[in-house]
């Protein structure tokens, strides 16, 4: 198997590390499964109930993660809307996982970018939306690329908060502790956006990394990150999604 001996650190939810996961041991890596993100639920569903309930007036949603659509999906139910009456509305997913969750969820996809950052959305979006009301339900901290764009374009952007990300202090122990033991310490440690490369450092509190560790990336934009702080990219994916990530460190093993 190609990642056979591999040790790999995934530091994904711990409710979404399984597809990442599961994909590198069928490949032969041991893995080990130490959240650096946690998601938890807004302050208030206000902004985003408010939206919602007025779903028909807008022209475009803009959904930017799987985490977004399942906040969306879990307001809808309980607010009791049925995303079948929104038929008219063009939605637009950052990738193929968020489009498969949004049409789960009963909305058909208008748009996906050909690649799956902000930056692409933008230019997928580009003589679409001038004039447009646009809804863009997102994490409470975010690169604000997407809504500062469209408003250039014309577009009268509404930016909610479905959900925000949180550093899980409870991994810190955890995370030094296989850091430091030179048994355990990972050959690669994974990363999936930019807030887990952020979380990683300040789980660590300073802690150095094993000189043999490598980083692999899921994308520009998180290696962007990666390099902001000091670390090296040692593999970067260049489809930028979970089996993306998988293809680049296979083929980067066995190169």
């Amino acid at each position: 198997m190609p990642l056979s001996g591999l040790r790999v650190l995934v530091g994904r939810a711990r409710h979404q590390a399984s597809t990442l996961s599961s994909g590198l041991k069928v490949l032969g890596a041991e893995v080990i499964e130490i959240s650096f993100i946690e998601i938890r639920k807004p302050q208030s569903y206000k902004p985003l109930d408010a939206a919602l309930k007025k779903l028909n007036q807008y022209d475009w949603l803009i959904l930017t993660s799987v985490n977004g659509v399942e906040a969306l999906a879990n307001r809808m139910k309980k607010l009791r809307i049925n995303p079948a009456a929104f038929h008219r509305l063009k939605v637009a997913a950052i990738g193929p996982a968020t489009r498969k969750q949004i049409e789960a969820l009963g909305l058909k996809v208008a748009v996906v970018p050909r690649r799956y950052i902000a930056e692409s959305v933008v230019e997928s979006l580009r003589g679409k939306v001038e004039g447009n009301r646009v809804l863009l339900a997102r994490a409470k901290v975010a690169r604000d690329v997407i809504p500062r764009e469209l408003r250039k374009m014309g577009a009268k952007v509404d930016v909610v908060e479905a959900y925000e990300t949180v550093v899980p202090t409870s991994s810190s122990m955890h995370l030094r502790a296989v850091i430091k033991d030179a048994k355990r310490s990972p050959d690669l440690v994974c990363f999936t956006s930019s807030s887990t490369v952020r979380n990683f450092v300040q789980l660590l509190r300073g802690q150095e990394v094993p000189r043999h560790t490598k980083f692999a990336s899921i994308g520009p934009v998180t290696s962007s990150t990666l390099r902001e702080l000091g670390l090296s990219v040692h593999i970067e994916a260049t489809e930028y999604t979970i089996p993306g990530l998988i293809r680049a460190i296979v083929t980067t093993v066995e190169t």
